[in-house]
């Protein structure tokens, strides 16, 4: 029996030399040798796992190339646009936080649309985040919805990218695809890479779980969709079936009554309905010759309000 005991010591002491770990005996005497080889599987922990996926990369807009086209910045000079955008926000804002007239599902969620194309509305989805990312209590996320036409990037002299589309067909993330700018409060996620069944997927199950998880993630920040014109394409009505807020965006002396009205027809399901009119004649006050925004907003057949003010006779009217 000793020898056996002698034996085993002496074949312990080889492997410590060979530089394998020998933990010491249990109580037992039982005897585990681990070799210390880089090629062992690691212990398993309870750490949550660390997500290696590209995270949303900065970019930077030219804000005084912007300003020169007539475009609102957070930090530019006090403009008539930017004043009247000053007027639209308000409302949307207070409905955005729960504050309105009457609590709104998705109230963070606003649509920028038109009857046909264009009226502004890619100029008032720009304007109107970045005039809301000059706001103390708020974010904005600005998503280029206009899938068969995106302008927003295009807009912002930014080059294209991964975004919705790629988010619903599950080949990214939104971090993945999210635009950081040098404007703190404002980040951009563009349309995506082009699909045959943008419809489908703006339809589906997961476009239903994104916009629900967009909704409710922060509950500051407001999320501007960019859509196709109403009358042109589906997906804007589609789309407009998961929005709190809709704002239609109407080209004075040009857009027909009869196109606002298959317009609104289209998205009656919605509880706020909002106008703009674009490059309205100014009344002569304020500052002087130029164009107006006007706007009406109301809930469903309830309370509705309207109000005006002027823009400068050279701001683009955009998408």
């Amino acid at each position: 029996m000793s020898s056996l005991i002698e034996q085993a010591a002496q074949r312990l002491e080889q492997l410590r030399q060979a530089g394998v770990d020998v933990p010491t005996p249990t109580p037992l005497g039982a005897v585990v040798a681990k070799a210390s080889s880089p090629v062992d599987t690691p212990a398993p922990t309870l750490e949550p796992e660390v997500d290696n996926s590209p995270q949303s990369r900065k970019v930077e807009i030219d804000l005084p190339a912007l300003e020169a086209l007539g475009f609102a910045t957070p930090q530019g000079p006090r403009t008539p646009t930017a004043d009247q955008f000053r007027v639209i926000k308000r409302p949307l804002i207070a409905n955005a936080m729960g504050k309105g007239a009457a609590p709104l599902k998705h109230g963070n969620l606003i649509m920028v649309t038109s009857a046909l194309p264009g009226e502004g509305k890619s100029f008032t989805s720009v304007n109107l985040a970045m005039s809301i990312a000059a706001e103390l209590d708020n974010t904005v996320m600005l998503v280029d919805a206009d899938v068969a036409r995106p302008s927003v990037l295009r807009m912002l002299n930014l080059e294209p990218g991964p975004g919705l589309l790629d988010v619903l067909e599950g080949k990214a993330t939104v971090p993945d695809c999210l635009l950081r700018t040098n404007i703190d409060k404002l980040t951009l996620l563009p349309s995506g890479t082009p699909h045959p069944r943008a419809t489908e997927l703006l339809a589906s199950d997961a476009m239903r779980d994104l916009l629900d998880d967009m909704a409710n993630r922060y509950p500051d920040r407001i999320i501007i969709f960019d859509s196709p014109p109403l009358l042109l394409t589906t997906e804007s009505r589609v789309l407009a079936t998961h929005m709190g807020q809709i704002v239609i965006v109407v080209h004075a002396g040009r857009t027909l009554q009869a196109d606002v009205q298959h317009a609104l027809a289209a998205i009656e399901t919605c509880p706020v309905k909002m106008m703009v009119l674009n490059k309205a004649r100014g009344s002569g006050g304020g500052y002087g010759k130029g164009y107006g925004y006007g706007y009406g907003y109301g809930y469903g057949q309830g309370e509705s309000a309207s109000q005006q003010a002027s823009v400068p006779a050279d701001a683009k009217a955009g998408g």
